[in-house]
């Protein structure tokens, strides 16, 4: 069987799309998935995100590891869907879709660059060393020192499998402060098990905890990813973060077909 997949970045953090409204992709086939997503062997990925019909939205978005498993809210492969179903005629520069953490809605600006709305975060946990929070997906934010030659995949994955997460895990954010409105952050991911160039939701995760934590004011915050450049904006008010909007480049790659 030929397959017609898409390929789509943001800041570097690459998905394999497919358009998956005639459901006719084998969902539960966790080998293929990671087959595809294999730099290797196959068409090579962070992630995997099918395209289907929803009776209620414009779209709903399924999301898959490059380890083949079904996963919880990726932000950069959100926003990179979004920008999928415009090239498709889906959508044209607005739309609401459902996702694993419930609806999102996004707009596409001018510019190219796609706004994606995240889920509210009123749970916060600080703890000395670190923050938690979920922000569609369980991050672990914690600042450190020459974050340039940080050792992230050994240390983010000392984390991810310790004691602190259980079985379940965690994705781990390692930032450094740039100034009052500038972060820069390297993200290890769960599912990838490796440091990849950007992470939409850990951006939004490493914003917020920054503003808990008092390191900015702003909610208006530039976060410098491997990858690139992220912004997340939000409204803060008795201890809840709502209107929280990830912004940033959602590229198409490349056209192709595979036999699978």
């Amino acid at each position: 069987m030929q397959l017609e997949f898409y390929k789509y970045q943001g800041t570097g953090n690459d998905f394999v799309m497919i358009d998956n409204r005639s459901e006719f992709f084998p969902k539960e086939n966790t080998q293929l998935i990671a087959r595809l997503c294999d730099r290797r062997f196959g068409i090579g990925g962070d992630g995997l995100i099918l395209l289907e019909n929803d009776s209620e939205t414009n779209f709903k978005m399924v999301y898959y590891n490059s380890d083949g498993n079904q996963s919880s809210m990726c932000g950069n492969g959100g926003r990179c869907l979004v920008a999928f179903a415009k090239k498709l005629q889906v959508i044209e520069n607005e739309t609401t879709f459902i996702a694993t953490d419930g609806l999102h809605h996004a707009t596409i600006g001018d510019d190219g660059l796609v706004a994606l709305q995240m889920i509210d975060v009123d749970a916060v946990k600080i703890s000395p060393d670190h923050v938690f929070l979920n922000t569609g997906s369980p991050h672990h934010v914690q600042l450190v020192d020459d974050l340039e030659n940080y050792n992230v995949k050994e240390n983010g994955a000392a984390i991810r499998y310790g004691d602190l997460y259980g079985k379940a895990g965690s994705n781990i954010n390692f930032v450094k402060q740039i100034d009052d409105t500038t972060f820069s952050l390297r993200t290890y991911e769960r599912g990838v098990e490796d440091e990849t160039l950007s992470c939409g939701t850990g951006a939004t995760a490493v914003a917020i905890a920054m503003n808990v934590l008092g390191k900015t004011d702003s909610s208006s915050i530039d976060l410098n990813v491997e990858g690139g450049k992220l912004v997340v904006s939000f409204d803060k008010g008795e201890g809840k973060f709502t209107n929280v909007f990830l912004k940033g480049p959602a590229e198409f790659v490349f056209k192709g077909t595979i036999e699978i």
